[in-house]
C-alpha cells in the first residue's frame, strides 16, 4: 500500500544534477515564488517524464511546462505517437505541474522564460537538438538560466516501443535477449553506433524512488474513499480521463488504485501484456494528480477484506470488459452486493492495445525518427569529445613549457 500526494518545494536537490549552491536562493528571492520552466514533446508520457518534472518542481515553487505542437515535433524529430491535445492533457495530469503552455516553441529562449516570468528552465542530463543539430537550450545555458536534473534510468520511448514490438511475456526483463536487442537496435540505433543519450538500460526499483513519488496523505473524516483496480499499463490518456471521472464522483474524493501483479495482468490480457512491470506501473500511477493511494499487487477479486480494510465507500469500473476471476466468479460481486459498485463512462475508449497498434502501424516511421535523432546526437557528442581532447592537449602543452 502506497500513499500518494503532492510534494512540497523543500525537496530541493533530490536526484538533481545541479549543485546545492545553484539550487539555493537568496533570502530576497525566497520572499517570492520561484518559477521554474520545463518544456518538451512529452510524447508517450512515462514515469521518466514525471520524475524530471518532480525534480524540476523541487528546485522552485511553481512549475510551468511548455508542450510542443505536433507540427514542431514533426519538423525537428519526426511524427509523435500522441496528438498534441492528448499530450497537453497527459502533462496537466502530472501532480507536480502547476501550469502548462500549449504550443511552446521548440527552441527555448530568454524571451520565452521572460514571457512566463520564469527564473530558469530545467532539463535532463541528455541533449535536445533542432533539425539542424543545434542545442535547443544554448541561449539559456549561455545566460546562466539553465539547471539540469538526472535522466531516469531504465525507461525511454525507445525501450517501450521495443517491448511493444516484442511478443513475449517476459519482455520487460529480457534486456539481454537477442530478439529484444534487435528490436531496440532497429528503433534506436543509427548507422554509426549508439548515442550516449539514446538507448536502453535496466530499470531498478528502489524504496527511495517510491518515497519520492508518494508523500503519504491520509484519508480525512468526510472523504469519500473510492476504489478502482486494473493493470493501468502504459499509463495513458484513457487512464487519465477515467481517473478524472472517478475523482469527480464525490465532493471530497480519496481515490485508491489497486494494481494487479504482472502474472495476473497477463492471465486476463494475454499476448505480451503488461508492457510495463508492476514497479513501473506503480510510479506511473503515483504521478497522477487524481490518485491518493496505490495498492501494489491488489487481489483481482474486490472482496470483503479489502473493502473493510480501506473502508471503501464506492467501487468504480470503466466501460471496458470485466474479465472473470480464475474461478469464473465476478470480481466485483461483493461491492455489487453492498450496493457500492458504479460503472463510469469517461467518454474516452482509448486502450493500451490501441496504443500498441499505433506503434506497430507506424513502426517504420518511428524507427526512422529515432535513427535520425541518434545520428544528430552522435555528431554533437563526437564534436564535444574532440573539443575536450583539444583543450586537454593544449593544457598539457602549456604545463610542459
Amino acid at each position: 500500500m502506497i500513499k500518494n500526494g503532492h510534494h512540497t518545494s523543500n525537496e530541493q536537490g533530490i536526484e538533481s544534477g545541479a549543485k546545492q549552491g545553484d539550487l539555493a536562493c537568496s533570502p530576497e528571492k525566497r520572499k517570492r515564488s520561484v518559477r521554474v520552466w520545463c518544456d518538451g514533446c512529452y510524447d508517450m508520457v512515462h514515469y521518466g517524464h514525471s520524475n524530471q518534472l518532480r525534480q524540476a518542481k523541487a528546485m522552485g515553487d511553481y512549475l510551468i511546462v511548455g508542450v510542443h505542437t505536433d507540427e514542431e515535433i514533426s519538423k525537428h524529430k519526426g511524427p509523435p505517437v500522441f496528438t498534441q491535445a492528448e499530450r497537453y492533457k497527459m502533462v496537466r495530469a502530472i501532480k507536480w505541474v502547476d501550469e502548462i503552455v500549449e504550443g511552446a516553441p521548440y527552441v527555448t529562449t530568454l524571451d520565452t522564460l521572460d514571457k512566463y516570468n520564469s527564473d530558469f528552465c530545467v532539463h535532463g542530463d541528455d541533449i535536445t537538438l533542432t533539425v539542424d543539430g543545434k542545442d535547443t537550450y544554448a541561449e539559456v545555458k549561455r545566460e546562466g538560466r539553465y539547471r539540469e536534473c538526472r535522466r531516469t534510468q531504465g525507461v525511454s520511448t525507445t525501450d517501450l516501443v521495443g517491448r511493444m514490438l516484442l511478443m513475449t511475456k517476459t519482455h520487460h526483463s529480457n534486456i539481454d535477449n537477442s530478439d529484444y536487442q534487435q528490436h531496440t537496435d532497429n528503433f534506436g540505433k543509427g548507422p554509426k553506433g549508439h548515442s550516449p543519450w539514446t538507448g536502453v538500460s535496466q530499470f531498478l526499483q528502489t524504496s527511495q524512488k517510491i518515497i519520492q513519488f508518494a508523500s503519504g496523505k491520509e484519508a480525512q473524516p468526510g472523504d469519500t474513499i473510492i476504489y478502482v483496480a486494473g493493470a493501468f499499463d502504459l499509463f495513458h490518456i484513457g487512464h487519465v480521463d477515467f481517473l478524472e471521472t472517478v475523482y469527480k464522483q464525490a465532493e471530497r474524493p480519496y481515490v485508491i488504485v489497486g494494481l494487479h501483479f504482472d502474472q495476473e495482468v497477463n492471465r486476463y490480457k494475454g499476448k505480451n501484456y503488461p508492457i510495463m512491470n508492476i514497479h513501473e506501473r506503480t510510479l506511473s500511477v503515483l504521478a497522477c494528480r487524481y490518485v491518493s493511494e496505490v495498492v501494489i499487487g491488489a487481489p483481482y477479486a474486490v472482496g470483503k477484506d479489502l473493502l473493510d480494510h480501506f473502508k471503501v465507500d464506492l467501487v468504480c469500473h470503466g466501460k471496458t470488459e470485466v474479465f472473470p476471476d480464475r474461478d469464473t466468479a465476478d470480481p466485483y460481486a461483493e461491492p455489487k452486493k453492498r450496493g457500492i459498485f458504479r460503472t463510469v463512462d469517461s467518454g474516452n475508449g482509448l486502450t493500451t492495445d490501441d496504443i500498441v497498434q499505433r506503434i506497430i502501424k507506424n513502426r517504420l516511421l518511428f524507427e526512422a525518427r529515432n535513427q535520425k535523432k541518434e545520428a544528430k546526437e552522435i555528431a554533437v557528442y563526437e564534436a564535444m569529445k574532440s573539443q575536450a581532447e583539444g583543450e586537454q592537449a593544449g593544457d598539457t602543452a602549456q604545463a610542459a613549457q
